[in-house]
């Protein structure tokens, strides 16, 4: 046996580190400048997040600067797409508690399941029916629509195993539609408030805010152009709506497994775990008995925003014009009937779950 036909050695923690060290640098760079932006007053009232600024300053380095950095920084870039997302994801569940369930109460939590269930589901059956778009484009943009925006995107590319670039493509529909949500709800409140077409008292604007609006971000923006006391009650709702991701996750990876072994010829498929799914509800379960310092709840967020704001960063360094202009129409034109489903069937549910309950 020769040198050349021994097995190379495996590399060590310090040199599996060091290797990933130029990729981490760069997207904690992209994550200080977009966390930096987003603390400006008209980005700041306008919902823009610094999720949001990190994937597009991702991508404008990503077809510009990064291909001539991507030799040394894919091991850290990809490290940050995939496990500080995970961990983000995780810390993630301190901004919940158990108690934000009582205070919208079982109509709350029905108006969030009835409103997520519908929502994905559409999207799963217009997107593939409808629209000929490939599964995975579909769900990721039905993932974002119905749950929490760009986290649930994010969250829901493990268990789908979607692509960069149809990871993009559905956080590029949160924004678009999530942003005109913010503007149009007010509106649409102030305009009912004067012609008084419908029952809409501010806290009913909130619960409706809260179960259909995209992004946190975009909820509280929506809710303060009313008032503060419909802000804090679409918050809840939104933070409810968040909680459901978990459940979510693990209903899906076992959908997804179930088609993938029906196939003729096809081996009984592995059923996708998300394990970080479980750790979000047990850091929202530990958060709830109120157990933790206020000071280090603060410090694990703002540290759970740097993760989330690295892993969108990473995956806008890694997503290339030319794959977001052959997805064409079809991925708006979704994000939009979705978005239409939101506005006109969330607030049918809204208001039928209210007469019954409520």
């Amino acid at each position: 046996m020769n040198a050349s036909s021994l097995p190379l050695p495996s590399p060590t923690a310090t040199q599996r580190w060091r290797g990933r060290l130029p990729g981490l640098l760069l997207t904690a760079g992209v994550a200080a400048a977009a966390m930096g932006l987003a603390t400006l007053p008209w980005l700041r009232g306008h919902g823009i997040s610094a999720l949001t600024l990190a994937i597009v300053l991702g991508i404008a380095l990503g077809n510009t600067l990064y291909p001539r950095l991507a030799t040394h920084a894919a091991p850290g870039v990809g490290y940050a797409k995939q496990w500080l997302l995970r961990a983000g994801i995780v810390l993630y569940g301190l901004r919940l508690t158990f108690q934000d369930i009582g205070q919208v109460g079982v109509a709350g939590m029905l108006i969030d399941a009835l409103v997520l269930s519908s929502t994905f589901a559409l999207a799963w059956w217009a997107g593939t029916r409808w629209f000929g778009m490939d599964r995975d484009s579909a769900l990721l943009i039905g993932a974002g629509s119905a749950i929490c925006g760009a986290a649930a995107v994010m969250a829901a590319e493990p268990v789908v195993r979607g692509r960069a670039e149809q990871v993009t493509v559905a956080v590029s529909t949160v924004v678009v539609f999530g942003t005109l949500g913010m503007f149009l709800y007010p509106a649409l409140y102030q305009l009912n408030l004067a012609h008084a077409w419908l029952p809409m008292s501010e806290q009913l604007y909130g619960m409706f805010t809260g179960s259909t609006v995209h992004e946190v971000a975009q909820v509280v923006a929506a809710g303060r152009a009313v008032s503060e006391g419909a802000a804090d009650t679409a918050v809840i709702a939104k933070m409810v709506r968040v909680m459901m991701l978990a459940p979510f996750l693990v209903a899906l990876s076992l959908l997804l497994a179930r088609g993938r072994s029906a196939l003729p010829g096809v081996p009984r498929a592995k059923i996708v775990v998300p394990w970080f799914a479980f750790g979000f509800v047990a850091v929202a379960a530990i958060n709830s008995l109120q157990v933790l310092p206020p000071a280090l709840v603060g410090a694990a967020i703002d540290l759970d925003t740097v993760l989330l704001a690295m892993a969108m960063a990473a995956l806008g360094l890694t997503t290339h014009v030319s794959a977001l202009r052959q997805a064409g129409m079809k991925p708006l034109l979704l994000a939009l009937l979705l978005f239409g489903w939101l506005l006109a069937g969330g607030l049918m549910i809204n208001l039928g779950v209210h007469r019954l309950i409520g």
